[in-house]
């Protein structure tokens, strides 16, 4: 009797452990945890806190999808486009030149297109800042830097990247400065130091290091840019449109700087799951409040801008939530995987 009655007890502790389930990937369990890495760029720029941001936000809100995502620094877009190749990072913030260059086997890229990167949306305006010293200024304007000890951003960065191919549009290459290759922070102290005449800091406004640059009073200004000298480089390659920089946007600036932007997206490679790119862009835009508190670049973030300027078609998840959200999808951004 006692015999029996121990395994009519035992049978019932296995059902019950059964019902509440275990810690496992199975049925009725704890989602499988996802470390996600999302690459930026250099601590100084925009890249960094926004893709912090991201990753502290679905952290967050995806704690029961087991999903965990952390921002880490780089040297920026064509690293990025080599940490998804290897599986290093499943995210990157992504200059749309560089993007567009790893899809066309172009550039940076020649022979060696990356098929396998997807987008996930357009998320702020990347805003071209020439740095230069006030004695060296003559123009005003992005042709200033010829002759100049001028940084060109980190090597192999898009940074680097896209200023060369804004010089190559007004006819100049390294030969006509002299490069140095620094971060957006290194470069303004070298400025202060006297040590550097110039240098590109691309990145969305207000950028940390020319708020720093004039908050301290460094003598320099940010270089305009011109109507010609737009049309020129968008001959070289067709990705920027011009931007104004609202007088106020940084201390001392009482007048609108006339430069250009290109736009800066969310890649992703094609690898990562439908589902969890699905949630990802869902928790993304359900949040954008959240994202606004993060960078002042971040308020540009908007659903009916989600699709501009991608140079990669939208990954499988991404493409399911715009399309939930009633987007209309041109033909070129829609993913192979659902055609």
């Amino acid at each position: 009797m006692k015999k029996h009655l121990f395994l009519v007890l035992t049978s019932i502790l296995v059902l019950l452990l059964a019902a509440c389930g275990g810690t496992g990937s199975g049925d009725g369990g704890e989602k499988k945890q996802q470390f996600l890495t999302i690459a930026t760029a250099s601590s100084g720029g925009t890249y960094y806190p926004i893709g912090v941001g991201m990753g502290n936000l679905w952290t967050e809100k995806l704690q029961g999808e087991g999903i965990k995502a952390t921002g880490q620094s780089s040297a920026g877009s064509v690293e990025n486009i080599d940490l998804l190749r290897k599986g290093e990072a499943q995210l990157a913030i992504l200059q749309g030149l560089i993007g567009a260059q790893a899809v066309a086997g172009s550039g940076n890229f020649e022979g060696n297109a990356y098929e396998d990167l997807r987008s996930i949306s357009m998320l702020w305006p990347n805003v071209e800042h020439f740095l230069m010293m006030n004695d060296k200024v003559s123009t005003g304007t992005i042709s200033d830097i010829e002759g100049t000890t001028f940084s060109v951003g980190p090597q192999a960065s898009g940074t680097e990247q896209s200023t060369l191919v804004m010089m190559e549009g007004i006819n100049l290459t390294k030969e006509n400065i002299k490069p140095e290759y620094l971060g957006y922070d290194d470069t303004v102290s070298a400025m202060r130091d006297g040590r550097l005449d110039g240098g590109s800091v691309p990145a969305g406004i207000p950028v940390a290091a020319v708020m720093d640059m004039y908050a301290s009073g460094v003598d320099a200004t940010v270089l305009e840019v011109t109507d010609e000298q737009l049309e020129a480089i968008n001959n070289v390659y067709n990705t920027w449109y011009r931007f104004v920089i609202p007088a106020g946007t940084y201390p001392n600036v009482d007048k609108d700087i006339n430069t250009i932007a290109q736009p800066n997206f969310l890649g992703v490679t094609k690898e990562l799951d439908e589902e969890t790119v699905y949630q990802l862009t869902k928790t993304l835009y359900e949040n954008l409040d959240f994202m606004y508190g993060v960078h002042d670049s971040a308020k540009d973030m908007t659903l009916e801008t989600a699709l501009d300027g991608l140079p990669a078609p939208l990954h499988a998840g991404a493409y399911k939530y715009f399309k939930e959200k009633g987007l209309e999808i041109p033909e070129n951004l829609i993913p192979p995987e659902a055609k």
